[in-house]
């Protein structure tokens, strides 16, 4: 006879693996999806041929700040541009002020002459599927790369929910481990199971690295 205590955790513990079952369904569905458009070449998913590249030079002040990144922020914010920004190179001269904008779907370079007061910009948009494969590994930041660090705030709510879906998934599969070793009668299968899933996926990591 399970504890009050014991039962409790049981009736939690399935309600908790449902909600987020159902909280994180299109998530999943989101990256399992996007994965297969990254593994495979299908000629309906192509979006970097049909993508649509568009240029214009436009007079516009740069206002001064004590930093680039403010500079650029400002600027962007007279140009109309919204998306996280990125650094591609240093600045070997001073008197030009290079970036560029990323966001899902679009690509901006800009190139701007604070002195004669006009700037460059080239656009890039990719297509919906584009878009799909960009959300499976846009994070807004460059493992290893000081020069650049997020700040668009849709970067970092972008990736505060991929964190949540990882914990919400750690989470549930604990919960699932629970729930099948109180099944006596599928401790057998489960365990076969558990066990297949686990020399396959050390075979595959371990395969790949040493192969």
């Amino acid at each position: 006879m399970p504890s009050l205590a014991e039962s409790t955790f049981r009736i939690w513990n399935r309600r908790g693996h449902y909600y987020l079952g159902l909280y994180f369904l299109f998530f999943l569905w989101l990256f399992a999806f996007t994965g297969l458009l990254l593994n495979h070449s299908w000629q309906f998913a192509e979006f970097w041929p049909n993508r649509k590249v568009s240029k214009f030079e436009r007079k516009v002040e740069v206002p001064p700040a004590d930093t680039d990144v403010d500079r650029a922020r400002a600027l962007m914010l007279r140009l109309g541009i919204d998306g996280e920004i990125d650094w591609t190179t240093a600045r070997a001269d001073s008197s030009v002020l290079e970036f560029r904008v990323n966001r899902p779907g679009r690509n901006i370079s800009v190139t701007a002459y604070p002195e004669q007061s006009r700037a460059i910009v080239e656009q890039t948009d990719i297509n919906t599927w584009g878009i799909l494969r960009v959300l499976h590994t846009f994070t807004g930041k460059r493992v290893g790369d000081e020069r650049n660090d997020r700040d668009w705030f849709l970067s970092t709510l972008w990736v505060i929910s991929r964190d949540a879906v990882s914990i919400g998934i750690v989470i549930m599969v604990f919960g699932g481990l629970y729930m099948w070793y109180g099944l006596p009668a599928k401790r057998n299968l489960g365990a076969a199971a558990l066990v297949l899933g686990s020399v396959a996926c050390a075979m595959l990591v371990f395969g790949l690295r040493w192969m």
